[in-house]
């Protein structure tokens, strides 16, 4: 199966009876990434079933999201407030800070079923019983059955807060593309690519999240945001970031190893040498660029966080956070955090093992490809 642009969209037409994806601004994403999957990824049998789908139904959720744009134009008129954003290089706890700011009732987030699966426009009376919640369980399911170790690794749950990829993969201009499948010249490109139009159509998206399931005050997670906050702020001028730090040396092993277990699924190529390279690389650019943006607009919309004060007290950590960033953290709130920090400990759903050797990198390597992170932040946890 060699995949082909064209016949992916008029595939997503058939099945919606829709032909208007918007701006043509997408398009050059999409025929990025299927160049990159037909002559980078090497991808195997099931790879390419997976890639298929996954292409596929970014456009199938493009072509109904604007359809429901033309049928509910007053969508347009909703204002998203923040938002709040968890920043920091992956596996520095940004998910478990993430899950306990989504569980303060006062935090809009994105929830993993209506990441996939957008519209209809989630109702409030309804949100809790959506059977897009059923359809994603199944999915994670089904992964965790196909590939056991995944769990260990990163948790997913149909209602709980994730990360916002799907919103930015159905502008085909995500960096998370690269921890699915390795496509270098892919990333290279997206390295220089204009993501102001990305982070418009993914404010459309959160619009229409809203519109009939409130509130309206946004939390927003994932580390990729950091190689394009300029393009970021453009969109969501009022937004504030939690930017959590952890040593670089005790997170590149981990974000190696979850990758290449990743990629395994869709293709039988590997070179640990290669990646740990790669992800070196690209995560060092990615916080230079993040701190060039703080420097550039101050630090007043920044809050830090430690990645070994949220290991120790996690609540007391958010707690401390929303103080310095001017929000009430309630006693209901708290509560509700709490629980979740409660049920939630770390290293209960299993050992993540890796070594940072195996994929030709030293610890010494690391922290002087992020000198000037390290000498700027607390991250020696």
């Amino acid at each position: 199966m060699t995949l082909c642009a064209d016949e992916l969209e008029e595939g997503a037409c058939a099945a919606t009876g829709l032909d208007d994806f918007g701006t043509s601004y997408y398009r050059e994403g999409l025929e990025r990434t299927v160049d990159a999957l037909n002559n980078e990824a090497q991808l195997n049998d099931l790879g390419r079933v997976m890639q298929h789908a996954t292409i596929s139904n970014a456009l199938i959720q493009r072509l109904k999201i604007i359809d429901t744009y033309k049928r509910h134009p007053e969508i347009g008129d909703e204002v998203i407030e923040g938002p709040v954003v968890i920043l920091g290089l992956p596996r520095t706890g940004t998910t478990a800070l993430g899950q306990l700011v989504a569980n303060d009732p006062q935090f809009r987030s994105l929830r993993t079923w209506e990441s996939q699966a957008p519209t209809p426009p989630p109702e409030a009376a309804t949100q809790h019983t959506d059977p897009r919640i059923a359809q994603a369980a199944e999915g994670i399911a089904m992964i965790n059955q196909m590939f056991p170790d995944f769990k260990a690794m990163m948790s997913s749950e149909p209602e709980a807060a994730t990360e916002c990829q799907d919103l930015m993969g159905m502008s085909f201009r995500t960096y998370h593309f690269d921890g699915v499948v390795r496509v270098p010249g892919y990333v290279e490109w997206l390295l220089q690519a204009d993501m102001r139009e990305t982070y418009e159509y993914h404010k459309q998206v959160l619009k229409l999240l809203q519109w009939r399931c409130k509130p309206s005050l946004w939390h927003l997670r994932t580390p990729v945001h950091m190689f394009a906050l300029d393009a970021f702020v453009e969109a969501y001028p009022d937004a504030k970031f939690l930017w959590s730090h952890r040593d670089p040396a005790k997170v590149l092993g981990s974000v190696c190893s979850l990758i290449a277990y990743i990629r395994s699924w869709s293709s039988d190529y590997t070179d640990p040498a290669e990646l740990g390279a790669e992800q070196l690389a690209w995560w060092a650019e990615g916080m230079g660029r993040a701190m060039d943006f703080r420097r550039k607009f101050g630090d007043d919309r920044f809050v830090d966080v430690s990645f070994a004060d949220l290991q120790t007290d996690s609540v007391r950590t958010v707690a401390d956070s929303y103080d310095k960033l001017g929000l009430t953290f309630t006693d209901a709130a708290r509560a509700k955090v709490q629980e979740w920090a409660d049920g939630h400990k770390p290293g209960q759903r299993g050992t993540h093992n890796y070594e940072l050797a195996d994929y030709g990198l030293t610890e010494e390597q690391v922290r002087e490809a992020f000198g000037e992170y390290l000498a700027t932040y607390d991250a020696t946890a």
